[in-house]
């Protein structure tokens, strides 16, 4: 048995609707009638998972072909959900990591290409991982019945049985709502201060290094004691980017003197709103070079996670002129 798997793109990550081949014979309705044969569904959901839920889902699968068979098939189909089924056709299993299917990683769902459900062994199974929300659970159910029907990737109906979807998580907080908005409370920076004079260069160097201490030591209480940085040479690598652009590339703000800040995140859950923060760029242009550090703390701020002045550690709330090139930190 040779897996065949294709990538599709989540909204978080690369994952995969696979399916792998399996023998059968093809019989013609003549001699063994597809309107004779009724294909029970066990479930199994684990102990992690609502039963009645995945359930549900495997039922919409089911119903879908049920309804669609004759025109994507050229034949009907009949399947009986039994969750606790002790001799099913089929079982679908539902799983941390969808792993032995293909050479894809990251899989979402696996089910054997079958020629013929009817002349499989029992159970043929389904593999659907868990954690998508339900209409993408049940996206990913309908590709893989698809397989066992006997459906490729080429085939109709192509929206179910395309390689490449869309999937969602289910509901997850918000990088505003963590403690630490990052994968890792360790950040690595980079600092790109090329298009600094020479005689701003290390004065603007101490007041990154003051805004970074001042976030490692806590700032006032406002992030986790466990944050810190680390520097690194590779921009490309870096959590945490400083630059000094000729022109402020944020809408909104006068892109001659000031800054501003852009992160980037991942939205699993499909709310629009990013559960972790992967990037954040901070730029600075026109400022003295003693004010540097307090722009670069305030942008910390929104990257763990501040989404209004009161969030923010106090030296970055109401701060004027004098305030932005005090020693702040101390």
């Amino acid at each position: 048995m040779q897996p065949r798997a294709v990538a599709v793109v989540a909204v978080f990550a690369a994952v995969v609707l696979a399916g792998c081949s399996l023998p059968g014979e093809t019989l013609g309705t003549d001699t063994d009638p597809w309107s004779e044969t009724e294909f029970v569904v066990a479930v199994d959901a684990g102990p992690r998972d609502s039963e009645a839920a995945y359930t549900a889902d495997v039922r919409t699968a089911v119903e879908f072909w049920e309804d669609n068979a004759e025109q994507y098939l050229g034949h009907p189909v009949d399947f009986r959900v039994a969750p606790n089924a002790s001799d099913p056709d089929v079982v679908v299993r539902v799983v941390s990591e969808v792993t032995d299917c293909g050479t894809e990683d990251h899989a979402a769902g696996c089910a054997p290409l079958a020629e013929d459900l009817r002349e499989q062994p029992k159970p043929v199974t389904v593999r659907v991982r868990r954690g998508f929300d339900r209409e993408s659970t049940r996206q990913v159910l309908k590709h893989e019945f698809g397989h066992i029907l006997g459906q490729g990737h080429d085939d109709r109906p192509a929206e179910i049985m395309v390689a490449q979807s869309t999937l969602a998580t289910e509901p997850r907080p918000n990088a505003t709502e963590r403690p630490v908005p990052w994968s890792d409370s360790n950040l690595s920076v980079y600092l790109d201060d090329g298009n600094v004079s020479a005689a701003d260069r290390e004065q603007v160097r101490e007041q990154v290094g003051h805004a970074l201490t001042y976030y490692a030591d806590g700032a006032a209480g406002t992030v986790p004691e466990n944050v810190s940085f680390s520097r690194v040479d590779d921009r490309e690598a870096a959590d945490v980017v400083i630059t000094f652009p000729d022109r402020l590339p944020c809408r909104g703000t006068d892109p001659s003197r000031g800054s501003c800040r852009q992160f980037t995140g991942i939205d699993p859950d499909g709310d629009g709103a990013s559960e972790r923060y992967t990037r954040a760029e901070i730029y600075l242009t026109g400022l003295d070079p003693d004010a540097v550090g307090w722009h670069v703390g305030r942008w910390l701020g929104d990257a763990f996670g501040a989404d209004e002045a009161a969030d923010l550690a106090p030296p970055f709330r109401d701060a004027d002129y004098e305030d932005r090139r005090s020693d702040w930190w101390r």
